[in-house]
């Protein structure tokens, strides 16, 4: 039942596939086979192709449309008859059981979708037993709808009935009796990882209540965008930080002093786009420390040509867990790998999002935000001291409101005489 997932990271071909829809146009489903290649290479596979295809909705039976799906079996006959074979085909969305089953049938290769992907990859980062029995949760939710298709070479055997009218009715086969068996094995090892999981929400939980008095902050922001950078840099920690997607699994928590403000600072998992809902709801009680947190730091990769929508996905993704509206400094990182296309003076089209200083992207909508945003570079240790000074003012503003009668301020250096 691992049929699904790459349990290696070895260095397998692989071919992706995207559509190109009434609602994802042909820019969109570049970018997001863009991230579908990064999320190919952080698993541990090559990608060698690309097909899309323009459709006004997915094909229900084969995602793409027949004439498409031929063309990648004879691409992949093709590469096979070279002495090159393709080891997968990746699709940009999420296949249902009957999709996945057709495909396969047809290309004769292991398919994934996005979903399997992005488990696979949590799966290769769970370090900790917390991860790893969230991990396997959502892997079980995503498996269970598509038992079917890992039967059906006993179809056969689930043949009429002996009332002679058809149907399988008192006459199963061992395909379903073992369908049924594995059905019932994944649906109770979900309810012993949840109960699992429930145990250690209530010592994670009781950890936090033993925290203290302290304002608790949280660095959030889509995956890759320097997160653990920013806060191995910040709290002198030592986070894995990787050029990878999803290095991060479970959430980490320092305590920290900026001058006499002690607080708590966590860097948490980072969204992406089409996130799998399974795995939002296996990872509830890692995002409770965002939940809980009094302030965010949302962390942005000013250097993606996406940056906006990244910055949108995560808004949403918080909006769905209850976090909206929480207080929010915005750090639009890696400032110094920022890049722009100069327009020439006899180009009198408008501007385009690439063609925007960085100087001129500030007084944008980001102007709006005032203190609430700042610029820099973790990477080169740029404007880390601004930003420290901006979040021990919105700290230490929090910390007044939400313990007025506390003392537990340390004392300023220079009163201690």
């Amino acid at each position: 039942m691992k049929e699904f997932i790459i349990s290696e990271s070895k260095t397998e071909t692989a071919i992706l596939v995207g559509l190109i829809t009434l609602q994802q146009n042909e820019k969109k489903t570049n970018e997001y086979l863009d991230e579908l290649e990064f999320l190919t290479e952080t698993a541990g596979a090559q990608p060698v192709k690309r097909f899309t295809q323009r459709l006004d909705m997915p094909n229900s039976v084969t995602y793409v449309g027949k004439g498409k799906l031929a063309e990648i079996k004879e691409y992949i006959e093709a590469e096979h008859e070279n002495e090159r074979e393709i080891g997968m085909v990746i699709f940009d969305d999420e296949l249902s059981a009957k999709q996945l089953r057709n495909i396969e049938a047809e290309l004769k290769v292991k398919i994934l979708d996005r979903t399997s992907l992005i488990l696979d990859i949590f799966a290769m980062r769970a370090q900790t037993s917390h991860a790893k029995t969230q991990v396997e949760l959502a892997q079980y939710k995503y498996m269970l709808p598509r038992l079917t298709r890992l039967w059906t070479h006993l179809e056969r055997q689930g043949g009429g009935s002996g009332s002679g009218k058809g149907g399988s009715v008192g006459l199963r086969g061992p395909g379903e009796t073992q369908l049924e068996m594995d059905r019932r094995i994944i649906l109770n090892r979900m309810s012993l990882l949840k109960e699992r999981l429930a145990d250690i929400e209530k010592q994670k939980s009781v950890q936090r209540k033993n925290r203290g008095r302290l304002i608790r902050v949280a660095l959030v922001g889509y995956t890759n965008v320097g997160k653990s950078t920013l806060m191995n840099l910040l709290a002198k920690s030592d986070v894995f930080a990787e050029n990878k997607l999803f290095a991060t699994l479970d959430t980490t928590v320092r305590k920290m002093t900026i001058d006499n403000l002690p607080f708590l600072l966590g860097d948490t998992v980072g969204f992406i786009r089409k996130l799998p809902t399974d795995l939002i709801e296996s990872f509830k009680s890692t995002l409770d420390e965002v939940r809980e947190a009094d302030l965010l730091i949302h962390v942005v990769d000013i250097s993606h040509s996406d940056f906006e929508e990244q910055l949108e996905v995560v808004e949403r993704t918080l909006g769905d867990i209850g976090c909206g509206g929480k207080d929010t400094i915005y750090v639009f990182n890696k400032i110094d790998a920022y890049t722009y296309v100069k327009k020439d003076e006899d180009d009198l089209t408008p501007k385009t999002e690439i063609n925007y200083t960085l100087d001129e992207l500030k007084a944008t909508w980001m102007a709006k935000l005032n203190d609430n945003c700042i610029f820099i570079s973790a990477k080169n240790r740029e404007n880390i001291e601004e930003l420290k000074k901006r979040m021990y003012d919105k700290i230490k503003e929090l910390h007044v409101q939400k313990y007025p009668y506390n003392d537990f301020l340390y004392p300023d250096a220079e009163d201690v005489k």
